[in-house]
């Protein structure tokens, strides 16, 4: 039982957070994420264990959505390690950016398809 406490604490604190909305790249596509989305809350998120890991869990997510909203064009697995990694990257690249967009960077990297999602 401890372990699935483990498991679902993260996801809780997710589910929590999650629930500001911002306008994602493409035109009227809404995407659920956090009252502060900026690379600015990402950093600060490194000294929050339980905020940080609900920025992740939000990442792999979003890709997960991708994976079902595009079986054609795939993530693979994503280590935890490997999210965080590229959305430091990318805050790195973009500090006034917002990390949200990180992860649809990753999403478009990671699929093979190179190019913003379009509806």
């Amino acid at each position: 039982m401890m372990g699935i406490k483990k498991h679902v604490a993260p996801w809780l604190v997710f589910a929590v957070l999650a629930t500001g909305t911002t306008a994602g790249m493409a035109s009227g596509l809404k995407i659920l994420a956090f009252d502060d989305n900026s690379c600015r809350a990402w950093r600060q998120g490194a000294e929050d264990v339980e905020l940080r890991a609900a920025h992740v869990a939000w990442a792999r997510g979003f890709l997960s959505g991708h994976n079902y909203a595009n079986p054609r064009q795939q993530v693979t697995d994503v280590s935890v390690a490997t999210v965080e990694r590229n959305i430091e990257q990318f805050c790195r690249r973009n500090p006034d950016g917002l990390f949200i967009d990180g992860v649809y960077r990753m999403s478009d990297s990671m699929s093979g398809r190179n190019a913003p999602i379009k509806k």
